[in-house]
């Protein structure tokens, strides 16, 4: 029990040292230093940051779909991730970058990292309009706003850390600045969709328990639809 507490400190000390320290933790990263030791630490943190955002979205509904929406948060950040890895590593190495798997990974995961602490410290935010409000149009758009808000940092903050770890490589790093940008908005996309395809997170008021809906529309239309609905337009 000590030792996994222990090992739970080591994990979350991992996570502040590169809230920290951003330059000296990327600057490790660049020379593979302790690479399986970040990766990992920075997983379960994301994750548990990310789960416990999703369990207070999904008590709104029911405390069966606090523990889904727990479970498929995190799940829809990972899932995005290992679907949209690959593309950016294997075009990166195309065009001359000599860093690793794991590094790309490492990098990656920060984002996912920033994203899941702002999240969390949205949480108390979401939670008030949870107890104070009933209109769930509202809290769909709101939580809408924290998640593309959050996720806007996180993927900035990743386009940052590219500068100092992929692109010490001279040969083609213009191109690979490009392949980053269109990564970013093929990942945010990908996300976005996902997001809507593992629905719900919430569950609509006076329904029963649905772990998933029926696949129908899509992300961006459910967002007009919302939106209209509180402006009154039918």
């Amino acid at each position: 029990m000590i030792e996994r507490k222990s090992l739970g400190i080591k994990y979350f000390a991992v996570l502040i040292g590169f809230l920290r320290d951003r330059q000296g933790f990327l600057e490790e990263v660049r020379q593979g230093i302790r690479l399986p030791n970040k990766i990992i630490s920075l997983l379960v943190c994301s994750s548990l940051f990310i789960a416990a955002y999703g369990g207070i979205i999904g008590a709104y509904h029911s405390w069966m779909q606090a523990i889904s929406s727990a479970i498929k948060l995190p799940a829809l950040y990972l899932i995005t991730l290992l679907i949209c890895i690959p593309t950016l590593y294997f075009a990166n190495i195309i065009f001359g970058s000599k860093r690793t798997f794991a590094q790309h990974l490492a990098l990656v995961l920060t984002a996912v990292s920033v994203t899941s602490v702002l999240l969390f410290s949205f949480a108390p935010i979401t939670l008030f309009f949870l107890i104070t409000t009933n209109n769930y149009q509202f809290l769909i758009l709101l939580n809408v706003f924290i998640f593309a808000i959050t996720g806007f940092i996180g993927v900035s903050s990743l386009y940052q850390a590219t500068s100092l770890v992929l692109e010490q490589d001279n040969e083609g790093s213009k191109t690979r600045q490009k392949i980053l940008k269109f990564w970013l908005f093929l990942y945010a996309f990908v996300g976005s969709q996902l997001g809507w395809t593992l629905r719900p997170f919430f569950g609509t008021p006076d329904s029963v328990f649905q772990l998933f809906r029926e696949r129908e529309g899509n992300f961006y239309l459910s967002v007009i639809q919302a939106i209209s609905y509180l402006l009154g337009i039918r």
